[in-house]
């Protein structure tokens, strides 16, 4: 399995991540000011890419020093942000699985976009998965299942991306759903808990996001 991780210039928890890179990567991409948590953790990525306008310049100068370092400048004047770009090279590299780190923090914007970015994965059939220390976020058109003991946090939070999620199922949680159809614009998917060893999540038809939060990390 070809795991990427995308290092993003939002707010890096850096023991969290620190500790997340421990799982070595088969390939490390820095999206523009996420090569700045690199520098300071003495961690090499694999490709920088970004217009380098929020990047540290002594980061900057010090990766473009290593000739095995892929250095990927884009033009500031595009459409795309810096993640996606990241996203959609680590997919043109033969990712099979992409954890999106640094992709949290104040900017709301920032965050619904990144979010928002999860739908390149779905598309390509490529899982992403959005980490913070509080947050596992993942987006989903078929059903899945959370084994207890790999649970990320307490509490599971279904959102419907799509207007609605028909045919909704949930099985070992502590508020169960039997062929519910769960629309936009209520909260009824928040704060869900896994009671049983097993939890199911089946539906037929739109797309859920998955939500696995923690209040302390």
């Amino acid at each position: 399995m070809r795991h990427f991780f995308v290092i993003s210039g939002g707010n890096v928890e850096e023991a969290f991540v620190r500790g997340i890179l421990e799982k070595q990567p088969s390939v490390l991409i820095a999206a523009d000011s996420g090569m700045d948590f690199c520098y300071r953790n003495g961690i090499r990525p694999d490709v920088i890419v970004g217009d380098f306008d929020s990047a540290d310049s002594a980061a900057l100068a010090a990766f473009r020093k290593q000739p095995d370092i892929r250095m990927i400048r884009l033009n500031p004047v595009k459409d795309d942000t810096d993640t996606e770009s990241a996203i959609r090279l680590a997919i043109e590299m033969g990712a099979e699985e992409i954890t999106l780190l640094g992709a949290t923090g104040s900017r709301l914007d920032h965050v619904l976009g990144n979010i928002e970015l999860l739908g390149i994965g779905l598309r390509a059939g490529v899982p992403i998965m959005l980490v913070d220390a509080h947050n596992r976020v993942r987006m989903i058109e078929t059903g899945i299942t959370l084994e207890r003991a790999e649970q990320f946090g307490d509490y599971v939070s279904l959102i419907p991306y799509t207007g609605q999620v028909e045919h909704l199922y949930l099985k070992g949680f502590k508020y169960p759903l039997t062929d519910y159809c769960l629309q936009g614009f209520c909260s009824l998917g928040v704060s869900n808990e896994i009671i049983a060893e097993r939890a199911e999540i089946s539906f037929d038809g739109g797309i859920l996001l998955v939500i696995e939060s923690r209040d302390d990390a």
